[in-house]
């Protein structure tokens, strides 16, 4: 009990330290590859957040989800990466290989739909090599580049809020 409170520890000094050193982008390119992060205790309808890489025109082969637990993953039932805090040691060490390659894939923007304040989840975003990244509003908001407020199960108004502000933002692929 008290190596997970200094674990725990760690991992926020290092997670603090991931935000100071934070570079932001400024291209403006659009989104052809995205990756989503998604707490399944909390939404459990990853079709709605697959349906989100149609709407964008995101080829299938440049889209990863991943899910996080606070049980233990089961590994049968999903061509999704699912993960538990298991699988993140001591400052921001990833046990996990699929985890880890995943965080390191650049994506061109990182969906991270989650509304607990948990410090695993934080860290994955913070951790991840996306360009552009995209949160729904929480208590940190240092590691998000867009913030959209929403109710955990109103995912199609954070779709429409999402087309609306990566059109804006020049993010969109345009058809040919």
């Amino acid at each position: 009990m008290i190596l997970k409170g200094f674990r725990e520890k760690s991992n926020k000094k290092y997670f603090d330290k991931l935000l100071v050193n934070r570079k932001i982008s400024n291209v403006s390119k659009p989104i052809e590859s995205l990756g989503v992060i998604v707490n399944i205790d909390e939404f459990s309808n990853l079709e709605a957040l697959k349906s989100i890489a149609k709407l964008l025109n995101i080829n299938p082969s440049k889209f990863q989800l991943i899910t996080f637990t606070t049980s233990i993953p089961n590994k049968e039932s999903e061509d999704n990466l699912s993960f538990s805090s298991k699988d993140i040691g001591w400052s921001g060490k990833i046990k996990n290989g699929e985890l880890d390659a995943f965080l390191n894939t650049n994506f061109d923007a990182l969906i991270s739909y989650y509304f607990t304040d948990n410090l695993d989840l934080k860290m994955l975003t913070a951790l991840s090599k996306a360009d552009f990244k995209i949160g729904v509003l929480q208590e940190e908001q240092r590691q998000n580049d867009l913030i959209i407020n929403v109710n955990p199960d109103a995912i199609e108004v954070f779709k429409t809020e999402l087309l609306k502000y990566l059109s804006i933002l020049k993010r969109i692929k345009k058809d040919e």
